[in-house]
Order: C-alpha cells, then sequence, then structure tokens
C-alpha cells in the first residue's frame, strides 16, 4: 500500500480537511502512545504522529477514535486514510493535526515506510508544495493563485507566506479574541459576519479549539431553576440555539451568567457567542443534533444580531400521530397538529422535589384520524389556554413520546401559526373537516391528571374487561359514567370503614400511612418512626359500579369517599368514628352510605395488576369522582351525535 506523495506537506498547510473535501490522503501511523491524563476521569486520549514516507507530523486522534485504537485499527505502522481533520496552532506556534475521522487501508505491515522527518523542523524547503501537487489535487481548496501581473488574486483576503493559507482571511487577520492569526485558524470558518467577525458553523465546533463565534437563533429558553448541594447553592438556565447549517447546541448559563444574560437573550432574536467552553453532550438529556453542550460564564461575549437572522429557519422531520404507536417510550418526534382542546391548568407536586409543578394538557388532532394529549409546564402552562385558543395550528419541536397512560407527548419547544407548507395543508384539511372527523384517540387513559378525561376519550365499564386493561407492567387509567350501585360499609372486626394513620401532617407522612395503636394507647408510625398520643381515620373500602354495559368491583379511597358523600363535615371519618364510640352514630353511619348509594358520578379509575395473597388479580381503584353537569352532558351528547 502506497502512501500519498507530499500530504503531510498539504496538511501542515490546511486548517482543517473542509479546505478541500477531496483531499483524503493515506499515511502511516509511526508512533502511537497513550496520554496521561493527570486530572483523572474523562476520556483517555492517544497521541498519535503520522508519516508520509517523507515528512511527519504530530497529532491526536480525537475521543471519538478509540474504538479504533482498542480494535488495532489505529496501531504502530497500520496505514489509514485520514477522511477528517483540522490542524491546531498550539501557543508554542507548534501545529498538530487532530485526526476526526479514517479508516484503515490494507494490512499492517509491520514496519515504517521510508525514513521521514519532522516537517516543522526541515526549514522552510519543506513548507513549499510541489507543482505537480497542485495537480494532484491536494492542495487546499482556496490555494493562493498568482494572476499575470503577478499579484495575489485570491478573492477572500492577503497572501499566506505558505501558499495555503485561511481563505476567509489573511495573515494579519485579527480574531475575535484579539490575537494574531499567524498560522491560520484552528476551526473550519465557512464564513464572515456583517460586522466582520469570522463564524464558526455549530456543525463545525470541536473539542480542540476554543477560538470560535457561533451566530444563531435562540430556539427555546427554560426558566430559571435552583440548586443546593453539599457543594453549594446557586441558579441556571438553559437555551438551544440553531443557525443556518440546521445544526442546533444546547447551552447551560450558572450564577452569575444567569443573572447577566437571562433578561437580555430572548427567543427568536439572533446573537453572536463566544468564549463558552465544551463538552460532550450527555445524549440522555440532550438531543440537539450537535455533540457538544456549551456552558457561558460570566466572561462570555453576547452580542445582538440586528439583522434578525432571516436565513436560519428551523427544520422539523414531523411524524403523523397515528404513528406515535410505533414509536419507543422516551424518544423525541416533531408534531405538526391542531391544538383542539386546552384544559385548565393544574398543579401537581414532584415526588423527587417535593416542589409544586404546573401543567396544562392539551388534545392534538391532524389528519392521521389520531389525538394525542401533549402536556405543557412552568410559564407556557399558565398562559396555554391563551394562547393555544380557536384551535391553532403548531409545530412542536423534540415533544417526548411516554407511554404513562396509552401514549402521551411532552413539550415546550413550539411555533404557532408556522409558514410552512405542511401547516398550509393541515389548516386547509380542519377547515374542511373542521371538529367532524371521527379520531381515535392514543392517550385515553392518562393517568398523570387526576381529573376526568374529556368526553370524547370516555369508555364504559366493560373496557376494563374487554380492552384487558391492567395487564401491563403499568397501570392503566380510563374515565366512564357510572352508577355507584353498592358501597360496602363493614369491615370484620373493625368499627368502620376505615384505616388508622399517622397524625403526622407534614412530609414524609401527610396523615397517609398507617399508625398502629401500642400497649400504652399511643400510635406509633413505621413511616417517620414517631409516636403521637393520637391518629387520623381515613377511609377505605370497596364498593360497585355499574353503567349499561357491566358492573365492576372498585376500590375507594379518602378523598374519593369524601367526594362522594358530599363533602359534609359530619361525613369526615374522624367524625363518624367519634360518634359511633359514643354510642349514637349508627344511624348516621348508614345513612351516609346509603345517600351516595345509586347516584351518577364521572368516575376515573387507575387499573393495575396486583398480588393478593398468592394470587394475582385485577385492582380498579377510584382516583377521582365529579358530579354530572347534565346541560354540558348534554351538550357533549348532541356534538357527538353531530359528529357521527
Amino acid at each position: 500500500m502506497s502512501l500519498t506523495q507530499n500530504s503531510v506537506q498539504t496538511m501542515f498547510s490546511m486548517n482543517a480537511s473542509g479546505d478541500n473535501p477531496s483531499f483524503a490522503p493515506t499515511v502511516q501511523v509511526i508512533h502511537l502512545k497513550k496520554i496521561d491524563n493527570k486530572g483523572g476521569g474523562g476520556e483517555e486520549r492517544w497521541k498519535v504522529i503520522l508519516s508520509d514516507g517523507k515528512y511527519f507530523l504530530s497529532g491526536m486522534c480525537a475521543t471519538q477514535l478509540n474504538n479504533l485504537v482498542h480494535t488495532g485499527v489505529i496501531a504502530l505502522n497500520s496505514i489509514l486514510r485520514v477522511n477528517d481533520f483540522i490542524v491546531n496552532t498550539m501557543g508554542s506556534g507548534q501545529k498538530i493535526v487532530i485526526v476526526l475521522g479514517a479508516d484503515q487501508m490494507g494490512a499492517n505491515p509491520g514496519e515504517r515506510i521510508g525514513s521521514p522527518v519532522d516537517i516543522a523542523k526541515a526549514g522552510a524547503a519543506a513548507l513549499a508544495l510541489p507543482q505537480a501537487n497542485n495537480a494532484g489535487g491536494a492542495q487546499p481548496m482556496y490555494g493562493n493563485m498568482q494572476s499575470p501581473s503577478g499579484r495575489n488574486s485570491n478573492p477572500y483576503g492577503k497572501a499566506s507566506p505558505r501558499g495555503g493559507g485561511n481563505p476567509y482571511g489573511g495573515g494579519n487577520n485579527r480574531n475575535s479574541y484579539g490575537g494574531g492569526s499567524s498560522g491560520g485558524s484552528s476551526a473550519p470558518i465557512v464564513r464572515t459576519s456583517a460586522t466582520g467577525q469570522q463564524i464558526t458553523p455549530i456543525n463545525g465546533l470541536n473539542m480542540y479549539s476554543n477560538r470560535w463565534v457561533i451566530r444563531a437563533k435562540v430556539c427555546n429558553k427554560s426558566a430559571i431553576r435552583h440548586w443546593s448541594n453539599a457543594k453549594g447553592e446557586g441558579s441556571l438556565f438553559s437555551i438551544e440555539l440553531l443557525d443556518s447549517s440546521g445544526f442546533d447546541v444546547k447551552c447551560t448559563f450558572f450564577k452569575e451568567a444567569v443573572d447577566k444574560f437571562y433578561s437580555f437573550l430572548e427567543e427568536g432574536s439572533v446573537y453572536t457567542f463566544s468564549g463558552g467552553r465544551l463538552k460532550v453532550a450527555n445524549i440522555q438529556y440532550n438531543k440537539c443534533k450537535s455533540q457538544f453542550e456549551i456552558t457561558f460564564d460570566q466572561n462570555s461575549e453576547i452580542h445582538l444580531d440586528k439583522t434578525g437572522g432571516p436565513e436560519i429557519t428551523e427544520s422539523y422531520e414531523f411524524m403523523k400521530i397515528a404513528g406515535l404507536e410505533g414509536v419507543d417510550p422516551n424518544s423525541y418526534v416533531d408534531i405538526l397538529a391542531v391544538v383542539k382542546h386546552v384544559e385548565e391548568p393544574s398543579t401537581i407536586v414532584s415526588k423527587k422535589s417535593g416542589k409544586e409543578l404546573i401543567k396544562c394538557e392539551m388534545i392534538l388532532e391532524d389528519d392521521s384520524a389520531a389525538e394525542v394529549k401533549l402536556t405543557v409546564w412552568g410559564d407556557a402552562a399558565q398562559t396555554a389556554q391563551q394562547k393555544f385558543a380557536n384551535a391553532p395550528i403548531v409545530a412542536f419541536k423534540r415533544a417526548r413520546v411516554s407511554d404513562y397512560g396509552g401514549r402521551t407527548l411532552s413539550g415546550q419547544s413550539f411555533n404557532m401559526n408556522p409558514n410552512i407548507p405542511q401547516a398550509n395543508g393541515l389548516r386547509q384539511w380542519w377547515s374542511v373537516n373542521g371538529n367532524k372527523t371521527q379520531t381515535r384517540s392514543l392517550s385515553s387513559a392518562m393517568g398523570g391528571n387526576r381529573g376526568p378525561d374529556p368526553f370524547p376519550q370516555r369508555k364504559d365499564v366493560s373496557s376494563i374487561k374487554g380492552e384487558g386493561l391492567g395487564h401491563g407492567e403499568k397501570p392503566d387509567w380510563l374515565t366512564f359514567k357510572a352508577t355507584i350501585t353498592f358501597l360496602k360499609k363493614e369491615k370484620q372486626g373493625d368499627e368502620g370503614a376505615w384505616y388508622t394513620a399517622c397524625a403526622r401532617s407534614e412530609d414524609p407522612c401527610r396523615n397517609m400511612f398507617k399508625a398502629t395503636q401500642t400497649s400504652d394507647g399511643n400510635w406509633h408510625c413505621d413511616k417517620c418512626q414517631q409516636t403521637y398520643e393520637t391518629c387520623v381515620r381515613r377511609f377505605i373500602f370497596s364498593g360497585t359500579v355499574a353503567d349499561d354495559t357491566c358492573t365492576s368491583w372498585v376500590s375507594v379511597f379518602n378523598e374519593q369517599a369524601e367526594a362522594l358523600f358530599n363533602g359534609e363535615p359530619t361525613a369526615k371519618a374522624d367524625y363518624l368514628y367519634e360518634q359511633l364510640i359514643n354510642g349514637d352514630g349508627r344511624d348516621l353511619y348508614d345513612s351516609t352510605f346509603m345517600k351516595a348509594t345509586y347516584t351518577d358520578w364521572i368516575i376515573k379509575c387507575k387499573v393495575k395488576q396486583e398480588m393478593v395473597g398468592d394470587e394475582q388479580r385485577i385492582k380498579t381503584s377510584v382516583v377521582s369522582v365529579a358530579p354530572i353537569d347534565y346541560v354540558v352532558e348534554s351538550r357533549n351528547l348532541l356534538t357527538s351525535l353531530c359528529a357521527q
């Protein structure tokens, strides 16, 4: 296998393989050594020396090539075709090549080819490329050409003293950090901004250069989050940037940078960014196209680009809602849909942080005859009913797919009424079909919302068995209209349909966990390991519900029981217990349960498979009950009939 003649000279004179995409030299590895990581941690790095048989050039392998080292593709004396590389100039002036991509070319000869010398020490003669090489296509794409008059005709800037310089600026051009450019840039510069700055595309960022300026649009901006741990406390927020290359990158700001830049950065505006620190993206939490993330601090430079960046447009890979059934949970998809219905914002308590979170669920529909629920959070949730009113066409970017109750979505990045051909087609379809299309809901069993599902997503009682609900790894959810036909108010060996709970109202118990009476008459809680003089009684009992299709047993807990009892003060478990032990509360107790029998409700249930003794059973638990508004119910029935 022959090596590419003069390839080291050519690489030495270039900034990156992007200068001449057709240049992919075949070279030999004549030295390979693992670099000690004195700081500990991080990925391993390998020093490499490449030779063309005449000269050699020192460099490093990018971390994504570590597997090639481990498998022996990159090894001492191996022959490689270098497909992608950049050339960096160190602070000492030394040039090194960073190999970003390479392929094996034939068998390892087992010995060094030729007697190469260090090109950095070979003198000026080694830097002059032979004329024959120019015809061979190994010279950078934008070499210095002499016009007939003898003057440099390079339209991009001054001549480089080595005949293969940066085509976008002369040797005396200063970069955005104030330093001179004596040997070319260390990142592929593709163009210059209106202010004269050399701009690096997001897809041209690399770990081996910090001298970059990107020009990008802020597509998504998070709220400020506060954190506190053993190392201290602080705040942070993140943004997603998109540039004209079509690549986007996630950026994070900490502490002082939050105070400096949060109010300055606005979604939809274009800025130039420099002075950030790159790290490899965590693909578990970062779904941007760039393989890196950027951290900015208070010393970073960010400037508003008043041109507005009309050439920077969001790109989408839309999926039809009907196709979500075949998408794996925790995947991310782009959805273009009509926002058909927006529910009231609600508040939940995060199990992880214990903080209250505001959420809002909406129903999306497209022309695939399917609909799905999507949840927005925080500030977007608070304004969702106003923002998404009147059935707008919305493009959601990277909505997260969940199997929590069928198929559901969660997303924060969206574009209202986008001016794209797909949106125009969907708008025409909606104007003709409107709300008349019979759709199939992919998320008719939402578990996160404690309230009942909307009318179009209701099922009947027979669906519990008919659809085999509760047999999966996760619980299923459904809403139906039914009549309470029986409530089991007696418990064997107990005085009523309740259990004794811990008297502690704060975390971690919140009057929910069982408390056991001790020999001295106090109450001990296994959850908080505390003993109290009193306890709290909470309802727990079973009953049957029925509609025109089926009857089913359900379990009822305290909050739902109190709702069935119309929330009367005399219908609290503690109050009924006091009346019973006083000897005159039996009639009140019986009548409380009797009044709730044969009443109609909109009931939401969780269906889950549980072990009862040594037997697996399907348990249906009531999670919410709502009284029937017969005016609204009649309107929903008429709308459903008209749509058929």
